[in-house]
């Protein structure tokens, strides 16, 4: 009895198209660098919008007064949106013109819901904001805010798969 052919030693089957492995990995790479790309995108469009979100310039109240509030509300809320990219190129079946559209817009639907929230907490809940980030010391309710834009990103991620 002669050993049965490993599957990747037969040949194609008819009318099958082949493919080489380096057409594969350079459409692999294409992928990985579009994703990569409107990931940093995205996260960037996150980071302004927060910035409008939030009283006075992000990037002063981060770097230069090192605002643990600021910092918590933007951490969280870029976070966020990578869930919400994950769970796009998750998605996208490996289409990658339909998963890079699918992934765009659902990540700025993330980002504007969670600056809804973000809005809707300060009025409702009466959690400003505003009050958070002139705080020096880190608040309670930039804690709560923070897993309210961790858990609306969870929440847009699933609802993308």
């Amino acid at each position: 009895m002669s050993p049965t052919p490993q599957p990747s030693l037969l040949p194609a089957p008819i009318g099958a198209e082949t493919i080489s492995l380096a057409e594969t990995l350079g459409r692999g790479a294409l992928a990985v660098v579009s994703y990569a790309a409107l990931g940093v995108i995205l996260l960037i469009i996150g980071f302004y919008v927060i910035d409008m979100a939030i009283p006075g310039k992000l990037s002063h109240l981060i770097k230069t007064d090192r605002n643990p509030n600021a910092t918590l509300l933007t951490g969280s809320g870029l976070a966020a949106v990578g869930l919400i990219v994950a769970a796009s190129i998750w998605s996208s079946g490996g289409a990658l013109h339909e998963g890079l559209l699918a992934t765009a817009v659902f990540g700025l639907v993330g980002i504007a819901v969670q600056t809804v929230a973000m809005v809707a907490f300060d009025k409702v809940a009466g959690i400003s904001v505003r009050e958070l980030v002139s705080e020096p010391d880190p608040q309670p309710g930039a804690r709560l805010l923070a897993v309210t834009h961790l858990v609306i990103g969870l929440i847009t991620a699933v609802a993308v798969i």
